[in-house]
Parts: C-alpha cells; structure tokens; sequence
C-alpha cells in the first residue's frame, strides 16, 4: 500500500472510531509505522471524524515533524514507545470507548474470559498505572506490559490497542468495547460465568496456531481465578 493510500485508511479508521463513539471532540490518536525512522500520525486538536489525507503528519522516530502542516498528536511519544519495544507492532490506536474506559476508571483489569473471540482476539488487558496524558511517563509505563499484551486500560484515561496493520489494531479495539460491554451487562442480571480452563487453553492454543484472525498469537497471556485459588 502506497503512503497516501496508507493516510486515507487512517482518516477511514478516524471516522469510524469517532462514528461508533469511541471518541469524543478531538480525543483519541492514531499512527501507522512506515519504516524505523518514519511514522504517520494523526494531528492534534482535530476531531477523529473528519480527517482528510492532507492532514495526516509524518514524523522521524524521535517525534520531529518530517512533513505535513499541521503539529502532531500530542501522544505521539506513547506510540514511539510501542513501535520502540515491540517491532512486530506496525499501527497504534488511542481511543476513549465508554465501556472499557468505564473499566479504567473503576480500576478493573479484563482478565475475565467470558467471549471466545475475546480470549483468542485479545487474551488478558492489564491496566497501566495512571499518568499524565501526553507525557514521557505515560509511555514509559506502558513498557512492563508490552512484551506480554497487545491491548491496554489506561488507568481513569482510555485505552491502547496495538497490532501488526492498522486494520489489525482497530479490531482489537472493537473486540476490547465489545467484550467490555458484555461483562458490564452480566454485572448488571447480577450473574456471570467464565468460559472453562480447559476451554480457554484450547482458546489459547488455536490462537499460537494461527487459526485465529486478528491475534498476533505471540503475545498472548492469561490467568483464570481457577489457576490462582
């Protein structure tokens, strides 16, 4: 895929995740790794759902500004820390969806296993101690998980979902909602039942075989109330 082309798919993944309200005003970023020293980015101070490729920025590995008009998201220096830790990551998505920010706030890791899709899409999300938004602290903390996990609660801020494509890392922020919502309504009919260790192993399994889309099946970890009693 051509840079441009590259661009208008991050204005495409802008609008839907502002149209499915997983973002607010201009909350939320977005970038995509073009090589080890250059990066796109989504601008600051514009809203998600109306983005054109003339907007989309690009930048050096250190965050400084290669081309474009317009200054860059301000939480450029998280996804640098990604793309830094994690070579096998290829796009980054920063984004504030109610249920699993809802999770964030209330401090509540997702290490429940209730949704097939969500064990093999996902695994555990761990929750990051808070920091500051846009800080070098903020990235810095995201650095103990990033060997193990390929979604992220950001503590009373939102949420981060890395993947191997733009494509990729969408999704996971679309099954990290969805699996949210879920848990939020069995908590509310005051009844829920985790998917069996065994069944989740099997989850697991066909997850590392590759016979799950959407999963890098390298970075896959869990635990279940079972193992821990």
């Amino acid at each position: 895929m051509d840079e441009y082309k590259i661009k208008e798919l991050i204005c495409d993944i802008g609008k839907r995740v502002y149209r499915n309200g997983f973002v607010a005003a201009n909350d939320g970023n977005i970038t995509v790794k073009l090589s080890e020293d250059e990066y796109l980015t989504t601008p600051t101070g514009i809203s998600k759902g109306y983005l054109t490729p003339e907007m989309i920025v690009k930048v050096n590995e250190k965050g400084k500004v290669l081309e474009g008009t317009y200054k860059p998201s301000s939480e450029v220096k998280v996804h640098l820390k990604v793309y830094e830790e994690r070579k096998d990551v290829g796009a980054v998505v920063h984004a504030h969806p109610p249920f699993a920010t809802t999770l964030a706030v209330a401090h509540i890791p997702m290490d429940f296993y209730i949704l097939p899709e969500a064990v093999c899409g996902l695994g555990a999300v761990p929750l990051v101690p808070y920091a500051q938004p846009s800080t070098q602290e903020l990235a810095d903390g995201l650095v103990p998980y990033l060997q193990d996990y390929d979604a992220f609660l950001l503590e009373n801020h939102g949420t981060v979902t890395v993947g191997t494509d733009l494509i990729n890392a969408y999704y996971k922020t679309e099954t990290l909602e969805y699996n949210a919502k879920i848990y939020y309504l069995t908590k509310l009919f005051g009844v829920q039942h985790e998917l069996p260790l065994d069944e989740i192993q099997k989850l697991v399994n066909m997850a590392r075989n590759g016979n799950s889309a959407g999963r890098n099946p390298g970075y896959i970890k869990f635990h279940t109330k079972e193992e821990e009693a």
